[in-house]
């Protein structure tokens, strides 16, 4: 009779502890930890198609991973993932991925078009896209990104597929495919 009721009593505390560990909600930490598979730990993307996260500005994923919940932003998975967030969940990963570091990996790039590619982003997206991309207010960090990734990117804007704010559009029409790919280069070889 004494060990079935220590049982019980274990068994209650148990239930106890647990109902008040899932009423606590989850770390941002935990949250941001399903975005590893795909986009590395701590927002670090090692793949070439995936962009680092890690060292964007909050404002920035929130704002993406608001576009990917409402459809209004292209996607294979990231609509699915989004809907299972709320906007508190997707502040606090905003917020736990802006406070991590931006890291660039080495990637074979053109030097010619690299040099290229730094005029075009000075003439053209050096105001929102500052310090050679490495900070923006609400564009995110282009500089060290996956040049894989930025040619999607900007696949998914000139096809109209991918909504852009009306500065960049009129931006984005004036250059040439040869413009377009000598700033790839130029914001894949950023270190």
């Amino acid at each position: 009779m004494r060990i079935k009721s220590i049982h019980l009593a274990l068994l209650a505390g148990g239930i106890a502890v647990s109902s008040s560990l899932w009423a606590a909600g989850s770390s941002p930490a935990m949250l941001s930890n399903t975005c590893g598979g795909c986009h590395g730990t701590n927002g670090a993307s090692v793949g070439p198609s995936m962009p680092t996260l890690g060292g964007q500005p909050a404002e920035y994923i929130v704002d993406t991973m608001k576009q990917f919940k409402s459809g209004e932003r292209p996607s294979t998975i990231m609509g699915r993932l989004a809907k299972a967030y709320s906007d508190e969940d997707i502040k606090a990963m905003g917020e736990f991925f802006a406070a991590k570091k931006f890291v660039r990996h080495p990637q074979p790039v053109d030097a010619s078009k690299v040099a290229k590619g730094k005029k075009v982003h000075e003439q053209n997206c050096g105001k929102c896209h500052e310090k050679g991309g490495r900070e923006s207010d609400d564009g995110g960090v282009l500089a060290g990104q996956w040049k894989e990734y930025l040619q999607i990117t900007m696949n998914e804007f000139q096809s109209k597929a991918r909504p852009m704010p009306s500065k960049m559009a009129k931006k984005l029409e004036a250059l040439s495919q040869e413009d377009l790919d000598a700033l790839i280069n130029f914001y894949a070889s950023q270190r």
